[in-house]
């Protein structure tokens, strides 16, 4: 494993941790029993990326992009998708305004994707035409309308959330697509306890508040630590190992399974997640285990299995855990 040398890297990373810890515990107080889904959104935000949250409605995914966007110090805001929005519902409009001195001029209003943290809340209910207009602005940074361009805030960042169960009515959407989140982030179940503490606090006459403890040029600072840690031989070649082998001429027999798998974006995205988990989980240089762990969450929407693998009962999950075994 390769270790920080640099005191002021160090001194920066050290900070880093103690800061996440706090937004961690911050987190906790409002969000419970999802100690995993957040941890796994907070690697994304940090390695400056996107996430697509899926899981069935009522596990609280709205309150918890809520909640990131006021402990982190982000402005954030809300989009519902729906089959009738447009991508000026997203992106904003030119409208004929009347100028100082009377002369008629076209004055642009920005939609709400000029935000720090946006929530797409059920991003495949929109057409292909607005799902589109969205990721191209993540992928770019920037939107051009008649001709002008106008750049994004910074940080920027995208959270997305889809129900995996109803699918009537929906534009799932396409694998190109798809590949410009980070991650997607499986939302389960809360345990007993957890919902247990949730139905009890949740209900009575005061509701725990979320409060700030990051800012957006702190989260900013992070991003570029992240790029600047030092990662080992033996990290970015499990990460080699991981991301070649899930793919149909990986070359072993899981690989068999699979019908077109991961790009060299997967890993660029483990590279940045694995550094970023370290940090979360209070550690200076990623590891292997790290790679593991973020295997599932940037592989399984980057990856489609053959039909015959999938009428012999194999998921993409279950071939990614196999791949991601033989690291360990």
């Amino acid at each position: 494993m390769n270790v920080i040398n640099d005191t002021a890297i160090v001194a920066e990373a050290e900070t880093a941790v103690a800061d996440i810890t706090a937004a961690r515990e911050a987190i906790g107080r409002v969000i419970y029993g999802q100690e995993n889904v957040v941890a796994l959104t907070l690697v994304t935000l940090l390695s400056g990326g996107h996430g697509l949250l899926v899981g069935v409605p009522g596990l609280a995914k709205t309150k918890l992009v809520e909640t990131l966007g006021t402990v982190l110090g982000l402005d954030a805001r809300r989009i519902q998708f729906t089959p009738d929005l447009m991508p000026s519902d997203i992106l904003g409009s030119e409208v004929l305004d009347r100028g100082a001195e009377g002369e008629r001029v076209f004055r642009f209003l920005k939609g709400p994707v000029f935000a720090q943290l946006l929530m797409a809340d059920e991003i495949n209910r929109a057409s292909p035409r607005t799902q589109s207009a969205l990721l191209q602005a993540m992928q770019e940074y920037h939107v051009t309308i008649a001709g002008e361009r106008y750049d994004l805030p910074k940080p920027f960042h995208v959270l997305a959330t889809q129900n995996p169960l109803e699918q009537e009515g929906t534009y799932p959407l396409p694998e190109a697509q798809l590949d410009r989140f980070l991650m997607q982030i499986d939302v389960g179940y809360p345990d007993r306890e957890a919902e247990r503490r949730m139905m009890l606090e949740t209900t009575g006459a005061a509701a725990t508040e979320a409060a700030a403890v990051m800012s957006a040029e702190t989260l900013t600072g992070i991003q570029r630590l992240v790029r600047r840690m030092p990662i080992g031989e033996s990290v970015a070649d499990a990460i080699l190992e991981l991301v070649r082998s899930a793919r149909p001429d990986g070359g072993i027999a899981a690989s068999r399974h699979i019908a077109w798998g991961a790009g060299p974006r997967a890993s660029q995205a483990l590279m940045l997640t694995a550094r970023a988990r370290a940090l979360v989980e209070g550690r200076l240089a990623p590891s292997v285990d790290d790679v593991i762990a973020l295997a599932g969450p940037v592989l399984q929407h980057r990856m489609a299995l053959t039909f015959a693998a999938r009428a012999d009962g194999e998921t993409v999950t279950s071939v990614i855990a196999e791949l991601a075994a033989r690291l360990g």
